[in-house]
């Protein structure tokens, strides 16, 4: 019989998906220490290029803008937090700030999502209808919808963490290296039925209706370039290339994180696991930058004008 205790008793989480590897700590340390690095400098710099260039003030330019700012936030949630816990002996975590981190990458995957949706909505009406472009996706309407997906991310994940604080909690070892909603769900005495239910509406209502949307201006942009000009179906693999490039990553890895949440993973190597439920919130900030660089190499005259 589980002795219950309240969120309010519980002053830390353990967090049990680390073990002693050695001196290798410090080159996973250091290496991490360099990815973070590469993210910091990259979306940073990237963010800067395109406020400073006006040629670049155009809408997918000013999309991407948000996602280089999502790709720092959600970062900087996770990388300092696991620097201090790979060199730490003890890993723990106060409840307070277990909840600060699940609402900052929780907040970072919903815009993330939300902001891809929104660029492949603007790429289908650039290809699919580029003489009403501009006066559809005007700046204003850029600035609605960036605004939109920022503040409807922080009201869903306001409502989650809400659903998760007020709990009653029978333990406090999370495994994880990092604080992970559905494992703190998991520790509820009475169950989580709230949360769940919770979850199933925002994912068929929202979630579903966002992939509904991308697959829609796929589709619709596939026809245009089989049944447009060669210089059409050039424009549409330019430009949305690396915005599928990167939607199948985050998928993918999104896809990982939450597969193994929910299913036996006791089979799979530890190193594995923790590897994939890193991949969302590492490779993305690292693959995003380096897609822009190299789209952005392709039009120097943007930079040059």
């Amino acid at each position: 019989m589980r002795m219950e205790m309240n969120v309010s008793q519980v002053t830390y989480f353990t967090l049990s998906a680390y073990f002693d590897i050695g001196l290798f700590k410090y080159a996973i340390f250091f290496f991490l220490m360099c990815v973070y690095i590469f993210i910091l400098s990259s979306n940073i710099l990237l963010i800067v290029v395109i406020c400073v260039n006006r040629s670049l003030h155009e809408p997918m330019y000013m999309f991407l803008c948000s996602l280089f700012v999502n790709e720092l936030y959600g970062s900087t949630s996770l990388f300092p937090f696991l620097l201090v816990q790979i060199l730490s002996d003890v890993h723990t975590v106060s409840v307070p700030l277990c909840f600060l981190q699940i609402f900052c990458l929780y907040m970072y995957v919903n815009v993330e999502f939300y902001n891809l949706a929104v660029m492949s909505y603007d790429r289908y009406l650039s290809i699919c209808h580029p003489l009403h472009y501009s006066t559809q996706m005007s700046f204003d309407m850029v600035v609605r919808l960036t605004a939109l997906l920022w503040v409807l991310s922080v009201v869903v994940i306001v409502v989650m963490i809400t659903f998760n604080a007020s709990s009653d909690l029978c333990g406090n070892i999370i495994d994880r290296v990092f604080c992970a909603n559905y494992y703190v769900v998991k520790l509820s005495c009475r169950g989580a039925t709230a949360s769940n239910i919770y979850g199933l509406v925002y994912t068929f209502s929202v979630l579903f209706s966002l992939a509904a949307l991308i697959l829609y201006t796929y589709v619709k942009i596939l026809q245009v370039c089989f049944s447009g000009s060669k210089q059409t179906r050039q424009k549409a693999i330019s430009t949305c290339t690396p915005h599928l490039v990167s939607l199948l990553n985050f998928s993918f890895g999104s896809f990982f994180e939450i597969f193994q949440s929910r299913f036996d993973m006791s089979r799979v190597p530890n190193v594995l696991r923790i590897v994939l439920s890193l991949y969302f919130i590492t490779f993305q900030p690292v693959l995003n930058p380096l897609l822009t660089f190299k789209n952005v190499a392709k039009n120097r005259k943007a930079f040059l004008e």
